[in-house]
């Protein structure tokens, strides 16, 4: 498989780390951009007692058609932000099967975190994701060249968007703890996925691409 070229994500969805496990070697695009954080750079969708809740990480400055690159795009504390999202967190996947095996390491990061910028943050949190999943996917962050378009696929601006892609990805029904309430919520963030199935979620990532 080629390795694939996407933007930094926050917690990106479901979906996306299908497409990663898949690839097994995943570039970032430290300097991306004009980008539409409308979405995934800055936005991750997780399902709680209310339904699906849209959490957004707040940022300093204008965020429609972001003009700098995205290793530039700074963190802003404005609203508090950092603990609503623990607390939807824990209200989402308080009871789920696997929120207190990694539920330290989260609140030291998202809480307690003195991240500056977007792409630090986004880069911590999908280390934590990986090595907590134990999945083999290796992340470079570096700028994206000529040389490099031709030999990886591109899927900037083509997964993790508010509109659904076009990729040959099966969305797999799993175990989702609000699943009785609600119906089983596809491509949320893959901390719906870890949440709820633990290490098994490569299992689930495996077969959403046969």
């Amino acid at each position: 498989m080629k390795p694939i070229i996407m933007g930094s994500m926050a917690a990106g969805s479901v979906r996306c780390y299908a497409a990663m496990l898949q690839a097994g070697k995943v570039i970032v695009d430290a300097e991306e951009r004009r980008l539409p954080l409308r979405h995934s750079h800055h936005r991750y969708l997780v399902d709680g007692p209310n339904g699906v809740q849209k959490l957004t990480i707040a940022l300093e400055g204008r965020t429609n058609a972001m003009p700098v690159p995205m290793c530039d795009v700074r963190i802003s504390e404005h609203g508090n932000w950092r603990h609503l999202h623990w607390g939807a967190l824990y209200s989402a996947y308080g009871k789920s099967p696997y929120f207190d095996y990694i539920a330290d390491d989260l609140h030291s990061l998202i809480v307690d975190g003195h991240q500056q910028s977007l792409l630090e943050f986004n880069t911590q949190l999908q280390t934590l994701i990986i090595d907590f999943l134990d999945l083999p996917i290796e992340i470079e962050t570096k700028p994206i060249t000529t040389d490099l378009l031709a030999t990886a696929t591109d899927l900037r601006g083509k997964i993790g968007g508010k509109k659904p892609d076009t990729l040959p990805i099966t969305d797999v029904p799993y175990y989702q703890v609000w699943a009785t309430r609600h119906g089983f919520q596809p491509s949320l963030s893959i901390l719906d996925l870890l949440m709820n199935t633990g290490r098994e979620s490569i299992y689930t990532l495996k077969n959403m691409m046969k």
